[in-house]
């Protein structure tokens, strides 16, 4: 095998040299985030690697000749106190002590924003990194952190409209009336249970009727014989088939929040000033606080805490400013709105609770002196809950002894047991999860005998899906790319049952794929579109989804908030199946539903035994059991080009997307796709799009730095990515085409939601695929690379993958040494009681 790193063959194995660059491009929250990191060159492979260079001799003989590109991308450091892969606040931030005397606080610049965030991408945690660790949903809504957007984080504006004829709401609006909906059903059937009850009032439907009858009987009013002459029930009608959502024949623009009131705006900026802080922060302060914004921030300066890109060190600067001498590290409305700050900022990495030790830990790193105590008034404020689950198991030995048990043994029951885990949480998420709890029990309850289903003429792989769903509620599926065909195969059966089937995917994308495999295409629709009623059935007279069976595929991008919405949507009667690719990267909003599902064995569980072909197939099956196998690839489907630095990297990009792949291959560059760890760095989506930009479709920039033609990404909320092309700009904003769909995205709104998008994070492109990928690895990237990580990018691919290599034995390291930097979350223990008893 030759050593010359220009000309070994393609398709070998990936092994290179070790790298050690500890920074990376992927830490962060929820969403991608943005860090500049270090852009020393990795050292080149060694002379036993297998790699390949280039698809063709005459790119080999170019890429010999020329220079590497110097990076067109920014390179600002990283925030203070960040450090990707810790827990919120294991570096200790400077807080009051070392805060200026007047609040140095920097206005918030929409998707530049530089604010640290605490873990990694992946399963592990939810995005790619960029400057400073900072998250893409950072940069699109308020709720991630360095932002100016104003959508909330994580449901993904989902719309749950009350009745099917209420015009669509802008992305923004739809989400806070989405959670808006699920806080009161919650807080509704919490109200429920602490009332009093009066006999019979819980009981409905035929047990109510049944009631009414016996009362009726008993008082006289009727005659039993009345009662058993009740007529059976109509038999249901057939599912007449959906109609087609019709497409509008103008662009709806994408709008945001109304901004808040003049007055209160005006306050702010009144207080901001004898603080010190800048003017451009008053409209997000009263955004976040409401009508009386300005009276909040002078009664509790650290509420500046809540508006996102804001730090600690920041606030008290502020408070400082404002409160003198009576300002201290231990004030109490320090403390408590420091505990929010860090669960929010864990939320942003996918927690939806953590350890109270870690919150504790964090504080005392913000130089709070009773940590303790903080987190027992932040409790008693209501600004955190706090949790023990499975307390319940150890309690209750005195009233056994009380009941005669013998005193030995009552003794015994009162030693002391472990210590059980305290969890602190924020409510939204803390209320998300046990409505989904809830609701997933109430469908894994639903069936108790299974249907009448004929398999006989299903598939072998799908046969099995098919009866597990035809006896239960709520099923999970797992598989690859090619298992999708079988819950395709179920949807098709149960539509030709006459049920009101339907397969809900992540992406438009998803639903493309899809739509051919299913006997209507008009089944196949995006989990967005269903929720919002702008896709599927619609729903009924009580505001539930019209279906009889769901299908949810890319089941890992669900987050907690997303599901408790959809879950409650869902009739009684209906069947859920959860299907999915265990191995990708997880949900960009909080929490981690699929994953919690199938740990908690809360309903069967099908895996397929469907692989994907190919080479591609092949590789990315051993990657997801931890192995970064040789496969032989005599088409050249899986290429490796080596590099040494990261602007070398950036050129063979370059040359790879605009020159190699559509003369090896015939994919053109539009069906072409680049995939890199984070937005920040030498070789981040910025540098890689401006020299893909100035090769592919060079322009001025005329609007926000777009050109008609551009390719584009458009974040209307974090986690929903939608990619896309520029067709025009006018006063009305940017003319986009997603995917045949016109978006028009206001003014304002450009810097905060598109971006462009020949380079994606694979966060980004989760649930979406392409002909020919090209995964980009440059030598900064290593510390933030893991399992989920290069498994979801590097299955992105469907004919072709080209890996741009510069991080040597950091790849087989993170293949097979960093499977899962997991998330803290409460479903799995909600969800376990339900499964016991069919352990």
């Amino acid at each position: 095998m030759s050593t010359d790193r220009d000309t070994a063959a393609a398709g070998e194995a990936i092994d290179t040299a070790p790298s050690p660059e500890p920074d990376t491009a992927e830490a962060g929250a929820p969403g991608e985030a943005d860090a500049e990191v270090s852009t020393a060159p990795s050292p080149s492979p060694s002379p036993g690697a297998d790699v390949e260079s280039e698809l063709g001799a005459e790119a080999d003989a170019e890429a010999a000749q020329a220079e590497p590109e110097s990076n067109p991308g920014p390179n600002s450091g990283s925030e203070p106190g960040s450090e990707p892969g810790s827990e919120p606040g294991s570096e200790p931030d400077k807080a009051a002590a070392t805060a200026p005397d007047r609040a140095t606080v920097p206005a918030p610049t929409a998707a530049e924003d530089d604010t640290p965030s605490v873990e990694s991408d992946g399963a592990e945690a939810p995005g790619e990194t960029g400057e400073s660790g900072r998250t893409e949903a950072a940069e699109v809504a308020p709720v991630a952190e360095g932002t100016d957007a104003v959508a909330d984080n994580a449901s993904d504006a989902v719309v749950v409209p009350a009745e099917p004829t209420v015009p669509q709401l802008s992305e923004a609006k739809a989400e806070l009336a989405a959670q808006r909906v699920l806080r009161e059903r919650i807080a509704q059937r919490k109200a429920a249970k602490e009332a009093p009850v009066e006999a019979g009032a819980k009981l409905s439907g035929q047990a109510a009727d049944l009631l009414a009858a016996v009362r009726a009987v008993e008082s006289g009013a009727k005659s039993g014989e009345a009662f058993f002459a009740t007529p059976p029930p109509a038999p249901r009608p057939a599912a007449a088939a959906p109609a087609a959502s019709a497409r509008p024949e103008a662009p709806e623009p994408v709008q945001g929040v109304a901004p808040p009131a003049p007055e209160a705006v005006a306050s702010v900026q009144e207080v901001l000033a004898e603080g010190g802080a800048p003017a451009a922060l008053a409209e997000p302060v009263a955004a976040t606080l409401g009508e009386q914004a300005g009276q909040v921030l002078r009664d509790d300066p650290w509420q500046l805490l809540s508006v996102p890109g804001v730090q600690p060190e920041q606030a008290d600067g502020f408070a400082r400013a404002l409160l003198g001498a009576q300002c201290g590290p231990g004030d109490e409305r320090r403390t408590a709105a420091l505990v929010g700050w860090l669960l929010e900022r864990a939320a942003l990495q996918g927690h939806t609770v953590l350890d109270a030790t870690v919150v504790a830990k964090a504080l005392t790193g913000h130089g709070v002196p009773d940590p303790d105590e903080a987190l027992q008034h932040a409790i008693a404020e209501g600004v955190v809950l706090g949790f023990q689950d499975g307390a319940d198991d150890t309690t209750g030995t005195d009233e056994d002894a009380d009941e005669g048990e013998d005193p030995a043994a009552s003794a015994n029951a009162q030693e002391p047991a472990e210590p059980v885990q305290v969890l602190l949480g924020l409510e939204r998420y803390a209320l998300a999860e046990e409505s989904l709890a809830e609701g997933l029990a109430r469908l894994v309850s639903t069936f108790t005998e299974a249907a009448a289903w004929d398999t006989a003429a299903a598939s072998r792989s799908a046969a099995g899906l098919i009866g597990a769903v035809a006896g239960h509620g709520l099923v999970a599926h797992t598989g690859g790319e090619a298992a999708r065909a079988e819950p395709a195969e179920l949807v098709t059966m149960a539509r030709g049952l006459g049920l009101r089937a339907f397969a809900a995917s992540h992406s438009a994308d998803g639903a493309r794929r899809l739509a051919p495999a299913v006997d209507d295409p008009a089944a196949s629709v995006t989990l967005y579109g269903l929720l919002s009623g702008t896709e599927g059935p619609g729903r009924d007279d009580e505001g539930l989804l019209a279906l009889d069976l769901l299908v949810v595929l890319d089941a890992p991008q669900l987050d907690v908030e997303t599901a408790a919405i959809l879950v409650e949507s869902l009739p009684d009667a209906t069947r859920l199946v959860l299907s999915g690719d265990p191995g990708v990267l997880p949900s960009a909003g909080a929490g981690r539903v699929f994953a919690d599902l199938l740990a908690a064995h809360a309903c069967p569980q099908i895996a397929s035994r469907t692989p994907d072909p190919g080479p591609i197939g092949e590789l990315v099956s051993g990657i997801g059991i931890g192995e970064l196998n040789q496969v032989e690839a005599p088409g050249k489907e899986v290429v490796i080009v080596p590099v040494r630095d990261a602007g070398e990297a950036v050129h063979r990009t370059v040359q790879l997307v605009a020159d190699s792949v559509p003369r090896a291959f015939g994919v053109s560059v539009e069906q072409t796709q680049v995939i890199t760890p984070g937005h920040g760095g030498s070789a981040g989506t910025r540098a890689l799009n401006a020299a893909l930009k100035q090769r592919l479709n060079p322009g001025p920039g005329r609007f926000g730095g777009f050109d008609p033609g551009d390719r584009i990404a458009h974040v209307p909320v974090p986690g929903r990515t939608l990619p896309g092309t520029v067709v025009s700009a006018d006063d009305d904003g940017l003319h986009l085409d997603c995917g045949g769909t016109p978006v028009v995205v206001p003014q304002d709104r450009v810097e905060t939601t598109v971006r462009h998008g020949w380079a994606l994070t694979a966060h980004q492109a989760t649930g979406m695929r392409w002909p020919a990928v090209v995964v980009v690895l440059p030598g900064d990237a290593a510390a933030g690379l893991s399992r989920p990580w290069i498994y979801t990018a590097f299955s992105r691919g469907e004919r072709h993958l080209s890996v741009v290599h510069g991080v040597d034995q950091a790849l087989p390291h993170a293949v097979t040494e960093v499977p899962d930097r997991p998330r803290t979350t409460r479903l799995r223990a909600l969800l376990q009681p339900a499964a016991e008893p069919t352990a």
